[in-house]
């Protein structure tokens, strides 16, 4: 009586007790005897790089210049308390195109790092495979045919944490960013907000020049009767003509330019640049109080662009991890199990199984591997050296705002002082001249002195709303975007 002996046993004087093929055996003793090595070599070699000690060696004050006194909420143009700026605000985040295309970079760089951490799990592939083969001789078709079934598996065994440190520096890399993404947003914010006022200040300006037409038309017909009652020459209403076509010509430009920023602010939305998408309002709110600034320290904590800029730092040192890996020797194992007959149904009845491992170590590769570690100690060298930097601009956008804020309020207390001067000035002058106690030069210097006063102060006015949103800009707040919201909403109106 037959016994049919799978590979790895052979059948003994009594088949039903079959005993281990010496051929196993031996596998199996140089399987172990590696591991061995492998142990030696872990307990006795190490590869470890950290950023353990590394700072940014850069000496942060212990305050600001100025702290403020009003709370700065999470979204900091809430702080402004302005409804329109608020849905503009809500459109920009959710339609705005460089905004979506900072989420898609962020979802590659989440894929990736999955890609890269695919490698410390063991990988495992099927095989099925279907052959025929006719053989036609002497007028007779022979055929034959064979199946087959095969299971394959590979894992490379972490020896020096190379692999790991490959994910690690993925997972970084996607931390980053998704802090760029946060940085991308909060630039978004300002530019809606910069524009927003910048549109409010045109309008603004065209208010007070269609005004001016009609004050300088006013004076005009005064001018005119006085040149008809001869008390006054045909030059001064020359000029006083000229005065307003050149206003009429301002308020084009003005216009045009009002057009132009209602365009960007469309795109800024998301929407084509012939899209309405705010009302035509024409003065700015007074602004509120300066919000807190907080400690350097916490703004080192809270900004997305030191915090991206420390992820790739870390990234980097990671890598540098793998550079150092390279330099040791890899445990690879596979193995397969498979099964081939002629019949399906005989698939189970033989089969094969095998295991191997393979070790691989560098002894002459003419210094590539030294050279790619010196490489990427100078890459982290260069990150610690950008993330210092970013904390330093980080902190001189703040003072710089600050400084701004405090010069600009001082240069629009003097307009308003002067502009009171100007408009006492003018009644007095325009007074004495239809009373012929005055020449027109001394009516149109100080009527042009007036008039550029008024139109100076309405842009100190917005570049101190500018100084303001670059202060909340550079401060950055806690508010943060919210990943699958934003998504969801991006996805709803894509």
């Amino acid at each position: 009586m037959s016994s049919k002996s799978s590979p790895g046993q052979f059948a003994g004087p009594d088949s039903r007790y079959p005993v281990p093929d010496p051929y196993f055996r031996r596998l199996c003793s140089q399987l172990l005897c590696w591991c061995a090595v492998v142990f030696f070599l872990l307990a006795g070699s190490g590869c470890t790089t950290g950023l353990s000690g590394s700072s940014s060696q850069i000496e942060l004050p212990a305050r600001f210049s100025s702290e403020g006194g009003a709370p700065l909420p999470d979204q900091w143009w809430q702080a402004l308390g302005d409804e329109v700026l608020d849905d503009l605000m809500d459109r920009a985040l959710t339609g705005n195109l460089n905004l979506k295309i900072a989420w898609a970079r962020l979802n590659q760089a989440q894929a990736q790092a999955r890609i890269s951490g695919a490698g410390i799990f063991p990988s495992l592939e099927g095989q099925a495979g279907l052959s025929r083969s006719w053989l036609h001789e002497s007028g007779r078709t022979d055929e034959n045919g064979s199946y087959r079934l095969a299971l394959l598996a590979s894992y490379e065994v972490d020896l020096w944490g190379r692999i790991r440190s490959q994910r690690d520096a993925a997972l970084l890399d996607a931390t980053a960013g998704q802090q760029e993404l946060q940085a991308a947003a909060l630039t978004l914010s300002a530019q809606v907000a910069t524009t927003w006022y910048q549109l409010i200040e045109q309008n603004g300006q065209a208010r007070i020049l269609e005004q001016q037409i009609q004050t300088n038309t006013q004076l005009l017909e005064l001018i005119r009767l006085k040149v008809r009652t001869g008390q006054a020459g045909i030059a001064d209403l020359l000029q006083q003509q000229q005065l307003i076509q050149t206003s009429r010509g301002e308020l084009a430009r003005l216009r045009s330019r009002a057009q132009v920023l209602g365009h960007q602010l469309a795109v800024l939305l998301g929407l084509p640049p012939d899209r309405p998408v705010a009302p035509g309002v024409d003065s700015l709110p007074a602004l509120p109080l300066l919000p807190e600034t907080g400690l350097p320290a916490e703004l080192v904590q809270r900004r997305p662009d030191i915090r991206a800029a420390w992820a790739r730092l870390q990234a980097a040192d990671q890598r540098l991890s793998v550079a150092a890996a390279e330099r040791f020797p890899r445990l690879s194992l596979s193995g397969q199990l498979g099964s081939e007959a002629e019949n399906i149904g005989d698939l189970f009845d033989n089969w094969l199984a095998t295991l191997a491992g393979n070790l691989i170590g560098p002894i002459i590769d003419g210094g590539r591997r030294r050279a790619e570690m010196a490489r990427t100690q100078a890459v982290v060298a260069e990150e610690l050296h950008s993330y210092g930097q970013i904390v330093l601009n980080a902190l001189t956008e703040v003072e710089d705002a600050l400084v701004r804020e405090r010069q600009q309020l001082l240069y629009i207390e003097k307009l308003e002082r002067q502009q009171l001067l100007a408009e006492q000035a003018i009644e007095r002058i325009r007074d004495r001249y239809i009373n012929g106690g005055e020449d027109y030069q001394r009516v149109l210097t100080a009527q042009l002195s007036l008039q550029g006063v008024q139109r100076n102060r309405l842009t100190a006015q917005r570049e101190l709303y500018e100084f303001r949103i670059q202060l909340c800009r550079a401060l950055a707040g806690s508010w943060e975007l919210e990943p699958s919201a934003s998504l969801n909403r991006v996805g709803r109106r894509s």
